[in-house]
């Protein structure tokens, strides 16, 4: 099992190389141009002052940029850290919502990620722009402005089973969460083709380790763990009001009351308190509907004997990788206890 972080602060890569220190494998790097830092700045400076680390994207949105744009910013980081570089590509929950849009549709964001994936295999791709089609690929490689000779791995987000579908298809590895994205067996049942050895699945995890006698929702697990349960609700309302989709049943004690707090403000607001606190901070007032067993369900939770064991059995399941993204004013805390914890038993 590898460990990665999740972060976006272009002015915080101390945070990024500490992570590396304490034995982190992955820097994942967010890519909501609303709420968070540039990420192919945020990527390039981690190049510079990491050794071991790999770095990527996590996850970046193609309705934001054209599909050569984007292999382009990972092929030039790759030239900063040669073979340390992935690059992985959702849909676009918070980027796109927070822009008061919808997702994009799987059929362009497969045609998107297939353009990406030949560009940096050195190919020669035809590609469509305002209607109209033309050959492209990189040139000038021999001047070295990117670097295509050391391969960079392409992941997808999903959480459903269509685009973790897509993942096994297409992809080089699958990244989801838990238990949102269900059990790592389930996921991986989606593949229609015999995933090769090194195809990487990894999941975002909200961690709560447990001190001997600690209620779920006590002040300390709320703090570390509240901005990352509320951001999950944000994908469950944002869902609801696009579709309908009711909710899971671990957040339907909370439900109606979330949606009249979100309905205090003008409909062409709400797409942006939803996504006001995402995973930075703990918003006090919306603190109030975190309950103990929204954590129990949502959150890894336990003592770090039971946080090993339960590694261990995710590990036995097929998962290769565990995602940390704690709070800002929690984050160096998190991934110390965890590495001091959890990892040193491991």
């Amino acid at each position: 099992m590898d460990f990665g972080i999740v972060t976006a602060k272009v002015d915080e890569i101390g945070y990024i190389t500490h992570a590396e220190n304490l034995g982190f494998t992955h820097c994942w790097v967010t890519d909501s141009q609303m709420i968070r830092s540039n990420c192919w700045a945020v990527l390039a400076l981690a190049a510079r002052d990491t050794r071991r680390m790999r770095l990527g994207t996590g996850v970046n949105v193609p309705a934001l940029r054209l599909a050569p744009v984007a292999a382009n910013g990972i092929a030039t980081i790759n030239r900063l850290a040669p073979g340390r570089c992935f690059i992985s590509f959702g849909t676009g929950h918070t980027a796109m919502r927070t822009l008061g849009q919808r997702p994009m549709r799987l059929a362009p964001f497969r045609e998107y990620v297939e353009v990406v994936r030949a560009l940096l295999a050195g190919k020669e791709v035809d590609y469509t722009l305002e209607g109209e089609t033309h050959p492209i690929r990189f040139q000038m490689r021999e001047h070295c402005f990117i670097d295509l000779e050391h391969p960079i791995p392409i992941y997808i987000a999903g959480f459903g089973p269509k685009a973790q579908a897509l993942a096994g298809e297409i992809a080089d590895g699958l990244v989801s969460g838990l238990p949102r994205g269900g059990s790592v067996p389930a996921m991986l049942a989606h593949a229609e083709r015999r995933l090769p050895g090194d195809f990487l699945t990894a999941a975002m995890v909200t961690l709560a380790l447990r001190r001997p006698g600690e209620a779920l929702d006590s002040d300390r697990i709320v703090a570390e763990c509240g901005p990352a349960i509320l951001s999950g609700l944000h994908y469950l309302v944002a869902r609801h009001l696009e579709t309908g989709e009711d909710p899971p049943e671990y957040a339907r004690p909370i439900w109606k009351g979330y949606l009249a707090w979100l309905e205090e403000v003008p409909p062409a607001q709400r797409h942006q308190r939803l996504h006001g606190s995402h995973y930075s901070f703990l918003d006090p007032v919306e603190a109030r509907f975190i309950t103990s067993a929204l954590v129990e369900a949502v959150c890894l939770a336990g003592s770090p004997e039971e946080i090993v064991e339960r590694v261990r059995a995710l590990t036995q399941e097929g998962l290769k990788q565990i995602m940390l993204y704690p709070p800002l004013n929690r984050q160096y805390r998190v991934i110390e206890d965890f590495a001091d914890s959890v990892m040193a038993r491991l």
